[in-house]
């Protein structure tokens, strides 16, 4: 399926359910950003629970980082005011095409790993791999670039995101390129909440609400403010799964993409027809589902990451949602005084049939942009 083209009428407009005023309340510092694991009742504890320690080597089964461990830079405060932040670095002018642009055929393939909302350290990253100007326009000819999803949540300007990563799908296919983006779980977050509110859903242990997990998962108020009709369509058409040239691309280091569908255009029109119905139960167990992770981490990761390119094709898969220090154990605090999360490149494991690309930006990592194939 081509990215964009609707299945049906699409149903997520601003007509939908808009949240009650006032806004409920930011979550409170520890509060967990994810929504607890399926055996685990849905009451959203008032009470966090204990932070993993500092470089703990196992994390639990599909572990969420919770908003101790993840802390949120420059996310809103609780009077909804934006927590002051160092500014980004300048952006590098760039003016001409990435080397090795080909003046015909297909260019060089890029991916980005998670933005959650970190605007100028997007144009930072995109501008030092030439693939935009100074301005902000798109200046890599034919390059082709992919999103792997997670434009919003726990930083400060995720619609911002929304509206670059727009403008350079414009500018890139009118250049002979093309930018496109795959659906995070963070989309179907804030789809949901946008959607649904606080309307309870069937969790499998108990019930929960789109509106409060949202919140739990860094929601900004400031993003649900600002998003209009186009931004509510363009996330609800993004597609599930994409393969080019042999990366098989995904955002959730998951499996259950196998559950929607035996071909990548099965699982980008069940995922469609899903938000088309628009059923509350629905989207929850489908937003549920892609916040699965680590499915390739362990011994078994790469026996994992095989199903899918049998199914699905390719000879790696490449994604996202999952940051790497996580990955690699070298899980921080923001208690931890003085420690930083260095990361510098994806994280290549599973018998090296999977990249992660999370950077763990909003812990202090690196947003990633890279190009395919990685070099040894």
């Amino acid at each position: 399926m081509t990215q964009g083209a609707g299945q049906g009428p699409m149903a997520w407009t601003m007509a939908a359910h808009t949240p009650a005023s006032p806004q409920p309340p930011g979550p409170p510092p520890g509060a967990p950003t994810g929504p607890p694991p399926d055996d685990t009742p849905q009451h959203f504890p008032t009470a966090p629970p204990a932070p993993l320690p500092a470089h703990s080597p196992e994390p639990p089964e599909e572990y969420t980082p919770t908003a101790r461990d993840l802390p949120v830079i420059g996310a809103a405060g609780r009077d909804d005011t934006l927590i002051d932040q160092p500014a980004a670095g300048p952006v590098p002018a760039t003016e001409t095409a990435p080397d090795g642009v080909p003046a015909e055929g297909p260019g060089p393939l890029y991916v980005v790993g998670d933005v959650h909302g970190y605007y100028d350290e997007l144009r930072e990253a995109l501008a030092a791999e030439g693939l935009i100007d100074a301005d902000g326009s798109w200046s890599a000819g034919n390059a082709r670039l992919w999103f792997l999803g997670d434009f919003t949540d726990r930083g400060p300007d995720g619609i911002g995101v929304i509206d670059l990563v727009m403008q350079l799908s414009a500018e890139a296919a009118a250049a002979g390129g093309y930018c496109k983006a795959l659906m995070g779980n963070h989309e179907l977050l804030l789809l949901g909440a946008k959607r649904f509110g606080d309307t309870p859903v069937q969790s499998g242990a108990g019930t929960a609400s789109f509106q409060a997990a949202w919140l739990l998962n860094g929601g900004q108020k400031t993003d649900m403010d600002r998003l209009e009709d186009h931004h509510l369509q363009w996330m609800a058409r993004l597609d599930a799964v994409m393969e080019e040239d042999g990366h098989l691309l995904v955002h959730s280091d998951t499996t259950a993409y196998l559950e929607y569908g035996d071909s990548i255009e099965a699982v980008n029109d069940t995922v469609h027809d899903v938000l088309t119905r628009s059923e509350a139960d629905e989207v929850w167990d489908l937003f549920r589902k892609f916040t699965k992770r680590f499915a390739f981490r362990d011994e078994s990761g790469a026996q994992a990451v095989r199903q899918l390119l049998d199914a699905y094709g390719g000879t790696r898969v490449v994604h996202g949602h999952s940051p790497i220090p996580y990955l690699l154990g070298e899980v921080g605090t923001e208690d931890s005084d003085g420690e930083t999360v260095v990361v510098e490149e994806p994280h290549v494991y599973a018998d090296g049939l999977a990249i992660a690309m999370d950077g763990g930006v909003t812990m202090a990592g690196k947003l990633l942009v890279v190009q395919l194939p990685l070099t040894d």
